[in-house]
């Protein structure tokens, strides 16, 4: 076998990116240990640093690390020593058994719930070894992926189930296909015999009985479907995989940090913009830092020290705001008994955060609870917006309180149509046909806020409204949504001078789509869909800037002013 030292490094991050983490991988990358050497020897110096570092391990993964090792030993034209690297093995898994024991006893970290037997594991490759149409690399690529990926379902485990589960009464299986991102699940397809919810309910059950909590079901629409279910509906399939493989795994120490810290990049990008809206107050050098899109050096800091308690207020409804949101995704998601993350707040100078992102941390039970929990966040935190928007507009009109307001240019309300047509009608056409407007700071806090809010219901990803609309319309409308989106953003269409950075953070971050429900076929309803097409269209006039000639005409700011 060719040797693949040349190929280590760009094979490793193949691996790595397996969903199912390795401890074997995980150990070999922290080490710099490579298992795609072209020799057997780095699997046997792995093998015998975890045993003597005592580090945790599986029947499972040692079965593998066998496996791998048992490749490239059959496959090595050059090597001589099959006999004693054979023994050399077996005193690997005696060491390892007698590692086991150690430990049971007390003098090491757990094991897996799994016995250690020096056997491999009983998931056989399903890709060959063999062919002509592959180089060395990419075989024993396919050989490494097969053993290092996801664990597959058993097929013990499926003859069982279908004994068991399906039959005449509920779902008569008639094929059976790979289901998952890499095929580590079972898809059974087949003939529904009765209602689906009631079948899909009976199904939990019996599987929970004879499997315990092994696996997890899925209702899905059958792929590739000729037609629809002739009691109604699309026809659909149950997916099976296994619960670590399906499930998200928990919040590690290193996430709760990056959450800490992006909160307080959050709170101090908030302060900053509460310090920007006192422009006409700053001192010269301070306003030109803020305004002049040339000036690169930062002024003397000590100078903005007396700003900042007038810039906390403003700070603070943005943060509020924020926490509003999340409040609201929690408090959806608990009566459902869905697990959210902890949420990674997203600065960002203009608006003083873009959000948080929050992943769901358990599987979603079906459609509707998506939708739910996803409407719920910015739902609450467009209430609270839009109430610090109003008040902060009728403050502004109250003699009682100007001392309180701040001069902002006339032509930050041609940003949105929506709130500018608002403050238009709130305000009056003297006011704000003008080259500054004098507003109150919660009226800052409230378009930021129904800003961000409005940003985060777009249809696009995994974004709230990508989340809602791919529950209440499905994947394919998500796509279409998903594409419109991007278009819009693009050309500047919606958001103004925010559509790029916007745009390329959902792009990096949030454009995946959510993985399926446990029960992905159930309808939400027409009413949530109808809910959910209102909020969307007041995203788009919120999101929506002003043209020059509309905004003349309807008084919403100075034009010549620019």
């Amino acid at each position: 076998m060719g040797t693949l030292a040349g190929y280590s490094s760009s094979f490793s991050t193949i691996i790595f990116r397996c969903p199912l983490k390795n401890p074997l991988m995980e150990y070999a990358y922290r080490n710099r240990i490579s298992l795609v050497n072209g020799s057997a020897g780095s699997c046997d110096v792995l093998c015998r640093e975890i045993i003597r570092k005592r580090r945790r391990i599986s029947s499972r993964h040692f079965g593998k690390l066998m496996m791998i090792r048992a490749c490239y030993s059959n496959n090595d034209d050059n090597s001589g020593s099959g006999e004693g690297e054979d023994k050399e093995s077996s005193s690997l898994a005696t060491a390892a058994k007698e590692d086991t024991e150690e430990r049971r006893s007390g003098g090491g970290e757990d094991l897996d719930s799994e016995d250690f037997p020096g056997s491999v594991s009983s998931r056989q490759p399903t890709i060959s070894p063999v062919g002509s149409g592959y180089n060395n690399f990419q075989v024993d690529s396919f050989k490494l992926m097969e053993l290092l990926g996801p664990e597959r379902v058993d097929p013990m485990d499926v003859k069982i189930i279908k004994e068991k589960l399906f039959g005449y009464s509920t779902f008569w299986v008639t094929k059976e296909e790979p289901f998952g991102d890499l095929g580590e699940g079972i898809l059974f397809l087949g003939n529904l015999r009765g209602k689906r919810e009631e079948v899909f309910a009976k199904l939990q059950n019996q599987l929970s009985e004879v499997m315990g909590d092994k696996y997890n079901l899925f209702m899905v629409e059958e792929p590739n479907s000729e037609g629809p279910d002739p009691r109604g509906g699309p026809r659909v399939s149950f997916g099976m995989l296994r619960k670590e493989v399906s499930e998200p795994g928990p919040t590690t120490l290193w996430q709760y940090v990056i959450a800490l810290l992006l909160f307080l990049l959050t709170s101090g990008s908030s302060v900053e913009l509460g310090i920007a809206s006192q422009i006409n107050r700053l001192p010269p050098e301070i306003a030109k830092y803020f305004t002049d899109p040339n000036a690169v050096e930062p002024p003397d800091m000590q100078l903005l020290l007396p700003f900042v308690d007038s810039a906390l207020p403003l700070a603070y409804g943005v943060l509020g705001v924020q926490l509003f949101h999340e409040v609201g995704h929690f408090l959806a998601a608990f009566p459902k008994k869905v697990k959210l993350s902890i949420p990674y707040f997203i600065p960002n100078i203009t608006l003083g955060s873009f959000g948080a992102i929050t992943q769901f941390k358990s599987i979603l039970p079906d459609q509707k609870a998506k939708v739910d929990i996803s409407l719920a966040g910015p739902f609450s935190g467009a209430v609270l917006s839009f109430s610090m928007f109003v008040v902060g507009l009728l403050l502004s009109s109250n003699p009682a309180v100007a001392s309180d307001l701040v001069q902002v240019p006339s032509m930050l309300f041609q940003g949105s149509l929506l709130l500018g047509l608002i403050s238009r009608a709130t305000l009056g056409y003297g006011a704000m046909h003008a080259a500054t407007v004098s507003i109150h700071p919660l009226v800052i806090a409230g378009w930021c806020g129904l800003t961000t809010s409005a940003f985060n219901m777009l249809p696009v990803g995994c974004l709230d409204g990508g989340r809602a609309v791919q529950g209440a319309f499905g994947k394919n409308s998500l796509v279409a949504f998903g594409l419109a989106t991007y278009t819009l953003l693009g050309l500047g269409v919606l958001g103004g001078p925010l559509s790029l950075p916007w745009g390329l953070y959902v792009l990096i971050c949030q454009r995946t789509p959510e993985k399926p429900c446990l029960n992905d076929v159930t309808e939400v309803g027409n009413w949530r869909r109808a809910i959910l097409s209102v909020a969307i269209f007041l995203v788009v006039l919120t999101l929506l800037p002003v043209w020059d000639e509309l905004a003349e005409e309807l008084g919403i700011g100075l034009v010549t002013t620019f």
